[in-house]
């Protein structure tokens, strides 16, 4: 007992130690909170006050669950067998088995994914005459989900919980889709926790068996516990309150998925007598990242109030680095920058991660690292290209490109919905096969001479005039403003406008930023071939990468260097958290950034441009509020547009902007300030490199536009920030 006793701090030793009564561990970042709690449960079995089956530990994920059956194991010397380990829905899920007649079932019931849940909503929809066009069947399932998140069942929607959706219609909807699931003697995600609780609540018989069972009750990450998930467990601690949560309120960051970090403040006045245990000692990162995170997070109001520390001795380290750049582009070079040059000082790639706010801020360091050629891998996520969203929309540039493109006319002929079923794609397969023209070209010439009838007819013979005007414009109004019109026209933008899904927003964010990559092409063609040569690039994901996520991906890994880029107002904290009233959602967005710098071990990069582009204007922006919390004493600032030959950045501390300009100015595109000049300046007769065309030579250079022969491809105009020094 005293060999793994030996191996905690003081701290961690009392958290193991304290075993009976409620208890609060509060496990700041890089504390060591697995290793608490795997070992309190292994200090619980060796004391003999449990066995393993009078132990109940909730973790959120899979992959945390083996980790603490293997470090339970490894501390006891032996496998464990008998464990109430898991996951919440993998233990609800094993409790209904075991009472499922209670709750309408049979022992045997199935539980359905998510494309089940969606076939079955639509059916319910349908049934009851609700257009499914109109009001999304996602949209239906995102309102049921916060429902079941609640704990509430159909019968117990108050007007307070009420929705709007299809005039009213929900809980109704609601309903009659819980009838057909116990018809099917089927259950969805949602329903796990939520009929485990109704169990609990409604069967006193069966609360006091798990009460007899239960001795004890660990849990892992409790500030992302949703309010069914508390009540469940709420009830079953009501006996012992033998219940030990681990968690911290400084990384509470999933609203948005229905957690609650009252849930985590309120704990002692859940279970009075609650003897609260803070982990403050940091193994992770350096004094001057801990304790500007430290600063930044002290502005949180809603917080029970920590202070990290270093526990090791060799903590010292540089100061956070706040860089504030010129614009968005230079703000990329500059990433790209430092990691060529920690690559060369033996900095391994994988040991280097840029971290987002939002997913379509990557584009822009996607493009730059292809550029330079550094491996790169899009952690928890698709690269920019190969999203979804993006294909669909390129779908539609590349036919009004090339009309004879027939797989990207099949990908978007019914996206949005145009009605267009089998039937009628064989059709004009047909008439494509049997005249020898264009996919698009046979839609059109079918809904011209009444081959295809009903919806699908109308919606051709609009969909062919809106590609001819699309054509006609982008002669007349250019590229960008042509393809803003084809998202908006087509009805694409307004589809995942409608849809209430939690992805929508971020698919909205991403079409945006697509829209934005156009302005740096001089024609749509061009992008369309830059867009091919960024999708032949991809390869295997393993070796040593540079990663590139969000913050939320980010949570729970650690890197010795990390990118923080786009702290600024409207970008970081987010334009809804300044909209939105109170102060909840930007403490989230705090707890988002402290998540962001603890992350790094030795070394946090901060940065902010002076200038983003808005489709093909420029907008100036100001540092986000973060910035000024961070304490003064932990941070060097710097700023410049150019970076000296070192890879440093050598100019004098950046000035920040007034944050009294809370409203962003529109810089029209004409009136975009000169580029800074590269650091690298490129001059006629330059050699350079190009990924794609090779090595050649500069012959004419018109601000970032460089006239470039190359040696094997000829004489071509390129942007400068596409090419290297050879």
């Amino acid at each position: 007992m005293g060999e793994y006793l030996a191996k905690l701090n003081a701290e961690q030793r009392e958290a193991v130690e304290t075993l009976d009564g409620p208890l609060l561990v509060l496990a700041g970042a890089g504390t060591g909170k697995t290793r608490v709690l795997t070992t309190r449960f292994a200090h619980l079995l060796l004391s003999g006050k449990a066995s393993p089956g009078q132990v109940l530990a909730v973790t959120f994920t899979n992959k945390a669950a083996r980790e603490m059956r293997e470090r339970v194991g490894a501390i006891l010397g032996r496998p464990v067998e008998g464990l109430w380990l898991g996951t919440f829905h993998a233990l609800a899920a094993r409790m209904l088995r075991r009472h499922a007649p209670l709750v309408g079932l049979t022992a045997n019931f199935s539980i359905l994914d998510t494309d089940d849940q969606l076939r079955l909503l639509k059916q319910v929809m349908e049934a009851a005459r609700i257009d499914t066009k109109r009001f999304a069947p996602p949209a239906l399932m995102a309102i049921l989900q916060r429902w079941k998140d609640r704990g509430l069942p159909p019968d117990r929607i108050g007007p307070a919980d009420a929705s709007d959706f299809a005039d009213g219609a929900a809980r109704d909807l609601y309903a009659a889709y819980q009838a057909r699931l116990r018809a099917l003697n089927a259950a969805d995600f949602g329903d796990l926790l939520m009929l485990a609780t109704e169990l609990l609540r409604t069967q006193p018989e069966v609360l006091a068996e798990y009460h007899r069972v239960f001795r004890y009750i660990l849990v892992d990450e409790y500030q992302d516990t949703n309010l069914v998930q508390y009540m469940w467990l709420r009830l079953l601690a009501q006996a012992h309150r033998n219940i030990c949560c681990v968690g911290d309120d400084d990384q509470s960051i999933y609203s948005w998925r229905g957690a609650e970090v009252e849930n985590i403040l309120r704990f002692e006045r859940d279970f009075p007598g609650a003897k609260i245990v803070r982990l403050e000692a940091n193994y992770r990162s350096t004094a001057p990242i801990l304790a500007a995170a430290s600063g930044l997070i002290a502005h949180n109001e809603g917080r029970l109030g920590k202070t990290l520390r270093p526990g090791r001795n060799d903590a010292a380290g540089e100061k956070v680095a706040v860089i504030g750049l010129w614009d968005s582009d230079e703000e990329a070079r500059m990433v790209g920058e430092r990691i060529e040059a920690l690559r060369r000082d033996g900095h391994p790639l994988a040991e280097m991660a840029i971290l987002v706010r939002a997913g379509f801020q990557t584009r822009a360091f996607e493009e730059r690292l292809i550029t330079l050629a550094i491996p790169y891998r899009v952690v928890g996520g698709l690269r920019f290209y190969e999203r979804a969203e993006i294909r669909d929309a390129i779908a539609y540039l590349r036919i009004v490109v090339q009309p004879a493109d027939d797989l990207a006319f099949e990908r978007i002929v019914n996206l949005p919905r145009r009605g267009v079923g089998e039937v009628a794609l064989r059709a004009m397969h047909e008439h494509a096969r049997g005249h020898g023209v264009p996919l698009s070209q046979a839609a059109a010439a079918l809904a011209a001479n009444g081959a295809l009838k009903g919806r699908p007819r109308e919606t051709m013979r609009v969909l062919a005039g809106q590609f001819d005007q699309w054509r006609a414009m982008l002669e007349s109004q250019g590229h960008v403003a042509t393809a803003a019109t084809i998202l908006e026209d087509s009805g694409y933008m307004a589809m995942w406008q409608e849809d209430k899904s939690p992805e929508a927003p971020g698919r909205i964010e991403n079409l945006k930023e697509m829209i934005r990559a156009l302005a740096d092409f001089e024609t749509l063609g061009g992008f369309l071939e830059h867009v091919a040569l960024v999708m032949e690039n991809e390869e295997n994901a393993a070796g040593d990468r540079v990663n590139l996520m969000t913050l939320h991906g980010a949570k729970g890994l650690e890197f010795d260097t990390v990118f923080l880029p786009g702290w600024e107002e409207g970008v970081f904290p987010n334009q809804r958290a300044l909209d939105e009233s109170g102060t909840r959602a930007l403490e989230e967005e705090r707890r988002l950034a402290y998540v962001g710098l603890t992350r790094a071990r030795r070394r946090a990069i901060v940065s902010h441009a002076a200038n983003r582009r808005i489709y093909a204007n420029w907008q100036s922006s100001i540092p986000s509020r973060f910035i000024e919390e961070l304490p003064e004493d932990q941070v060097e600032q710097a700023g410049s547009a150019s970076l000296a030959r070192d890879r440093r950045l050598a100019a004098p501390a950046f000035t920040a902007f007034p944050v009294a300009a809370r409203r962003p100015r529109l810089i029209e595109a004409w009136e975009k300030p000169a580029r800074p000049a590269r650091a690298d300046a490129i001059t006629v007769g330059t050699r350079v490199f190009h990924q794609k065309f090779g090595p050649g030579t500069v012959t004419a250079v018109e601000d970032d536009k460089l006239d470039i022969a190359f040696d094997k491809a000829g004489s071509k105009r390129v942007l400068d920030r596409f090419v290297e020094k050879a």
